[in-house]
């Protein structure tokens, strides 16, 4: 069961994956009895208790006269990603509505600041490495613009990942077909950041710690950029806010040359693909992404459900997760 870990890629704890395949497997139990389980046993009552919270609060588990019983997942879990659907399309309006908002109030603001210079711009960024605490955050809509640019590492972010600065980074879906700005990316995870992929990111946003938030865009005469920096105020929240909307559906970067087990020549990219499905994209868009037709893509996600005995789309998901696919 070592390899089964679909509920801690939903973003519940590692205990509480523990916790319901110990229900699965043994029967119902009340907390004391689920304690004395090899996978939990040493592990504070406390903590036992918050993981069994976890699987109430979506529906995975349930307490009848102090037993504990696992409920089955397909339902439950596939309520679970329509949320997230959900979820996904109101983040992304909240950015539009987010922009709209500090596009009106950039004036006389006192929370708002425009850097309006390309030389500022990049200064203000190298502020969030050099000033962070504990945690930066970060959107990214991607590569955009001319093919030609050399993409390369923010000034100040490696050093800031070597004392030990934790950073998220939701990367939007375009990264994946250019090689230069994806090999950026990887030495970052390299040297410790933690990065997703996700369609459609609306913004290019760095929050440093919990305490303010610069906004990238291009200058109106799109010979330059601005910044706005957002300090302490309900936009700042609100941006916050977008940023964890986005991380929970986000899927992690896959990583550099990464192929199925099988380890033929003919599954490479799949992985890829897989990202992209599990991400939103539609048919339609991962075809674009791959610059292929959405015929192949349909054959090559078909090819993949039989390879993993899935029905539907969602299962080829929670089996390629089980293997450590995405």
């Amino acid at each position: 069961m070592r390899e089964l870990r679909p509920l801690q890629a939903l973003g519940l704890s590692a205990m509480a994956e523990a916790a319901y395949l110990a229900l699965v497997e043994q029967g119902p139990q009340t907390s004391a009895e689920l304690a004395d389980r090899s996978a939990l046993v040493g592990s504070p009552l406390e903590c036992l208790q918050h993981a069994v919270a976890e699987l109430s609060d979506i529906g995975l588990v349930s307490c009848t006269d102090g037993r504990l019983t696992a409920q089955p997942p397909r339902a439950v879990l596939e309520a679970v990603a329509e949320r997230r659907a959900r979820e996904a399309r109101i983040a992304y309006e909240s950015a539009t509505a987010l922009s709209r908002f500090w596009l009106d109030h950039t004036s006389g603001s006192s929370y708002v600041e425009v850097v309006d210079s390309s030389h500022g711009h990049m200064a203000v960024q190298r502020r969030v490495h050099d000033e962070a605490v504990a945690e930066v955050r970060g959107l990214s809509i991607g590569p955009v613009g001319r093919g030609d640019r050399v993409p390369e590492v923010s000034l100040g972010l490696l050093d800031a990942l070597d004392r030990g600065i934790a950073y998220r980074v939701v990367y939007g879906a375009t990264i994946l077909q250019d090689p230069k700005a994806l090999a950026v990316a990887h030495e970052c995870v390299d040297r410790g950041e933690q990065a997703r992929v996700f369609p459609d990111v609306a913004l290019n946003v760095l929050v440093c710690d919990d305490r303010f938030a610069v906004v990238g865009a291009t200058a109106p005469d799109r010979t330059g950029h601005h910044s706005i920096v957002v300090q302490p105020s309900g936009l700042l929240d609100g941006l916050i806010g977008v940023f964890e909307s986005y991380w929970r559906m986000a899927v992690p970067l896959p990583s550099t040359g990464e192929v199925f087990e099988s380890g033929t020549s003919s599954m490479n990219g799949h992985r890829q693909l897989l990202s992209y499905l599990s991400a939103g994209l539609t048919d339609e868009s991962i075809a674009r992404e791959l610059g292929v037709s959405e015929r192949t893509v349909a054959r090559r996600i078909a090819r993949m459900q039989e390879m993993l005995g899935a029905r539907t789309r969602f299962q080829l998901g929670v089996q390629a997760s089980r293997r450590g696919w995405l």
